[in-house]
């Protein structure tokens, strides 16, 4: 869910335009001179949704439009996070989320994503929304955790933008794959008026949070040439989630009076849970038998003596947790065009962005032994009894579990720099054919994106391993090391020896040229017909490369292997438009339109994908439109090529005290005494990966939808403009790649035995879960459905100013996933909150304007729909508005906006502008379901 986390947020803003030179634009830039052949050039456009240019287009296909003063309206300084705003995105990454390495790698070997803001349009992912920036596809991420298949809108400067086009539709016949969900074009800004600076600052209620942003442009136009240089700084201060009572614990709405099985059982303290060889072995007395258990299980009290184990002793570590991670960026952004002739322009674009930013974690917990079934290494290390701290012997690691929180060693810190450059360049013009005029374009783009993160508070799994063995072996550097003394136990020597830095890199390249050309074919009774066509040559190449200690297998954090891969692919498509009545009794206009693609890739070989589209103007008033289309995702490199990695999943074990048919099968599982049965972590250690074998995703989108521009509405008294639109869509997703959610996977085992849940579930002698394989394959079927609905208006100036209002919305009626092997659906549906993610069933933006004179106000409200959780984390507290269902409701929530400007009376364009977001101190519900 992308609730705002603030109560409040403050910002106030100035803008200067035209500050940076002495003189007037006019003055220094001579004004383009309009030949009487521009106009009919300067009026034939391309929208998103067509790839055909004309001066007259209207699709059959539903685009939403933001502005830049729509931008900086909204306060918010990523063009990602405005969009994430609108009522057609879900869920998806942005500076609030915090788990960077902290639960590990995705399954679909995209990493983390750490600082970065992606797209999810239909809830469909953001791997399924492709990414333009004037119609050429930009780069996509990297975070030095994976290589990703969505793109960072935080790489495109907001202060370069000159409006966003968003097509919420299938569009992979016209722009080839990933455009499933839709596309969101990024038009920048082409030219200016002289110079321009901007500077903004706000924070949250709390004081903390700061937000500073700063840019400054230049723009200009000659005769001969356009041109656009903007500078851009931003820098986003931390939140802690200590600053706010329901983020400061584990559970949100549970506080520090009780201390809940989500709470973690590594703490500073130490636990320890030993299985004895001899039945009567109690350890020098420290570890007593009690009633025959075959485990011991005692925490340190910091004092050298032991006390059985309870809840009581779990760790809070929400505290060191951010909930807005600090984010600093500068970028640099040019374009310009050069026009050699009167038919033939060169286009020239550069934008290099650079990221810093900061994700932060408890100080990292060290889990030994097969019952603590972290994987690897950890699983074989055992404490020898000549470790001069442990008082209980040789502790074999067979049937053990050690934990021990070394808070000394401080919390994990994960710094990301990111550096993504992006050029392009190329031609584009015009010439006449017989009575029809033609436009074309061949573009080349050059594009990369590269990051490296630094983790420290980490360790070193094989240093912990020789400083807790004999201590014959532990020679310098190494220093023993005390995991039974409580906090502080652990000096600075035995740190600096079982620490280290990691280092981690990640690479993304796009190499594309293209090549498109538009114009009419020959004329039809009702009109011209309409054609595009074009070629793609595209590269993608990605990498990551984790440090070495890492790549090893000698890390204590989350461990991954390396990842490397690269495909090419080879487009043609081609789009017709044709008018088959114009003028006639009920068809003021009807329009046909047709468009396919061809794709030829290097890995899986060739797939062709096309589109119907019709458009029905009845009158002036109403226009019906609608459209089938075929569409295609190829593999991502990180599906395909990600090698082992580790995802920490927080899952409730249905074996815990299981009884009757459920602790039969957790018997059988490998449970040995299921009604007692407590899982030793609730973070289970899952295995992903990619898969070589997979299939490209394929998908039919239908959408039918009305546009009703009322006459009655428009240039009357009341109204200049009122627009209404309603728009139905059905997305049906085959072979969709995607691995099983995880506490499903692991619920169905438990009740059936069915091999196809149960195969890659591993379970240790002591009956904890030790093996989890949940990598990449073609999962299934994801169908979903909804409907769009809108409004705008635009009033008349009146004498106490002018109005204007708009309303958008989005029902989703329906969502579900299936898997095909076994036909049963997936948990995540609309109106349900399941690991942290919700598909809000409604979700709707409305805004109202007024300007008098220099003076603007806009207030803007965000509503999303109640959810329903489950109380399984919360069980036995009374937390849940539905205890006998096991569920508790989250209500609906709706966020109010406010902002206000001045255009000052000065001799320059200067504007300020103030605003303050969630102005009604609105709180969102609990979740205690969510991380």
């Amino acid at each position: 869910m992308n609730y705002r986390l603030g109560r409040i947020s403050g910002a106030v803003s100035a803008a200067l335009a035209a500050g940076m030179i002495a003189l007037p634009a006019s003055a220094v830039f001579a004004q383009q001179t309009e030949r009487g052949d521009d106009i009919q050039r300067l009026e034939a456009i391309q929208v998103t949704g067509s790839r055909i240019k004309r001066a007259e287009i209207e699709g059959q296909t539903p685009v939403q439009v933001i502005t830049a003063a729509d931008i900086e309206a909204t306060g918010l300084g990523s063009i990602g996070d405005v969009i994430q705003r609108l009522s057609v995105s879900g869920s998806s990454l942005n500076t609030k989320f915090n788990s960077a390495g902290n639960f590990g790698f995705s399954p679909d070997g995209s990493g983390v994503g750490s600082g970065s803001t992606t797209i999810s349009l239909r809830n469909l992912g953001a791997k399924r929304t492709l990414i333009l920036v004037d119609g050429l596809r930009w780069v996509s991420e990297s975070s030095a955790s994976g290589v990703s298949a969505a793109v960072d809108l935080n790489t495109i400067p907001a202060s370069a933008v000159d409006r966003i086009e968003i097509l919420t539709d299938g569009a992979s016949s016209l722009y080839g794959s990933d455009a499933i969900a839709g596309v969101v074009n990024v038009i920048t800004k082409k030219k200016g008026d002289g110079g321009a600076a901007r500077i903004y600052y706000g924070d949250h209620s709390t004081g903390d949070g700061e937000t500073n942003q700063a840019n400054v442009s230049l723009g200009g136009s000659a005769e001969k040439f356009d041109f656009f240089v903007d500078l851009s700084y931003y820098d986003q201060k931390r939140i802690s989630s200590n600053d706010w009572e329901q983020s400061r614990y584990p559970t949100p709405g549970i506080d520090g009076t009780v201390n809940p099985g989500s709470w973690s059982s590594a703490t500073p303290n130490g636990r320890q849970v030993f299985a004895p060889a001899d039945p009567n072995e109690t350890f020098g007395g420290l570890c007593p038998i009690d009633g025959g258990a075959s485990f011991c299980n005692l925490s340190g009290d910091g004092a050298g003596g032991f006390r059985p184990w309870t809840n009581a002793e779990r760790f809070n570590f929400a505290p060191y947790n951010l909930l807005l991670t600090p984010s600093k960026r500068t970028g640099l952004f040019a374009q310009g065009t050069y026009r050699i002739n009167d038919s033939v322009s060169w286009n020239l674009k550069g934008s290099y962005t650079k990221r810093e930013s900061v994700n932060q974690a408890a100080p990292e917990p060290i889990f030994l032994g097969s019952e603590a079934g972290s994987g690897g290494l950890a699983d074989t290390v055992g404490i020898d009894a000549t470790n001069p701290y442990n008082p209980f012997g040789t502790i074999s690691p067979n049937g053990s579990f050690i934990t021990r929180r070394p808070v000394e060693g401080g919390p994990r810190v994960f710094r990301q720099e990111v550096d993504t450059s992006y050029f392009t360049t190329g031609l584009n013009g015009d010439f006449n054919a017989g009575d029809h005029q033609y436009f074309w374009d061949v573009n080349f783009v050059s594009a990369e994106n590269k990051a490296t993160q630094t983790v420290n508070g980490t360790y070193n799994i094989a240093h912990i391993a020789r400083a807790l063995g004999p201590i014959a072996d532990c020679t310098a550097p190494c220093v023993p090391l005390d995991l039974f003394g409580g906090p502080g136990s652990i000096t600075q020597e035995m740190l600096d020896y079982i620490q280290f830095i990691e280092n981690d890199r990640s690479n993304q390249k796009l190499t594309s040229w293209t090549a498109n050309i538009s114009g009419d074919l020959f004329d039809m009774p009702a009109g011209a017909l309409a054609f595009a066509g074009g070629y793609e040559h595209r590269k993608q190449e990605g990498s990551y490369t984790p440090d070495s200690i890492v790549t090893a297998g000698e890390s204590n954090g989350v461990p991954s292997g390396p990842t490397s891969g690269d495909y090419s692919v080879n487009e043609f498509y081609l789009e017709l438009n044709a008018p088959i009545l114009a003028d006639v009794a009920a068809a003021k206009r009807l329009d046909l339109s047709v468009a396919t693609r061809f794709s030829d890739y290097s890995n899986f070989g060739n797939t062709t994908n096309s589109k119907l589209g019709l458009r029905w103007q009845l009158n002036d008033d109403l226009t019906l439109r609608g459209t089938w289309a075929e569409g295609f995702r190829a593999p991502s490199i990180g599906e395909l090529y990600g090698t082992f990695a580790r995802f920490d999943a927080q899952i409730q074990d249905p074996c815990n005290g299981a009884t009757g048919q459920i602790g039969a099968n957790c018997a059988t599982l490998g449970v040995p005494d299921p009604a007692s049965f407590e899982q030793a972590n609730s973070q289970i250690s899952v295995v992903t990966g990619g898969n070589i074998n997979l299939d490209p995703e394929t998908s039919k989108s239908l959408t039918v939808g009305a546009v009703y521009s009322p006459s009655w509405g428009a240039d009357t008294s009341w109204s200049q403009k009122l627009d209404f639109e309603l728009t139905y869509y059905r997305i049906r997703i085959e072979d969709a790649i995607q691995a099983a959610d995880a506490q499903t996977q692991l619920d169905r085992c438990v009740a059936t035995l069915d091999p196809i849940f149960c195969d890659g579930i591993t379970r240790s002698s002591g009956g904890n879960i030790n093996g989890f394989d949940n990598t990449l394959f073609n999962l299934g079927k994801i169908n979903t459905r909804g409907f769009d609905f809108g409004v705008n208006w635009l009033g008349n100036e009146t004498g106490i100013g002018t109005f204007g209002a708009s309303l958008q919305t989005t029902h989703v009626t329906s969502y579900k996933a299936v898997a095909t092997d076994s036909g049963l659906a997936e948990p995540r549906r609309p109106g349900v909150e399941t690991n942290d993610s919700a598909i809000p069933e409604w979700r709707t933006t409305a805004r109202l304007n007024w300007n008098l004179g220099n003076f603007g106000v806009s207030w803007s409200a965000r509503y999303i729909s109640d959810l329903t959780e489950s109380c399984d984390t919360v069980s036995g507290f009374e937390n849940c508005s539905n205890a006998a269902a096991g569920t508790n409701h989250l209500g609906g929530t709706t966020f109010h906006d406010l902002r206000a400007s001045w255009k000052l009376p000065t001799q320059f364009n200067m504007t300020l502008a103030g605003g303050i977001n969630n102005i009604t101190d609105k709180e969102p519900p609990i979740c205690q379901s969510c991380s």
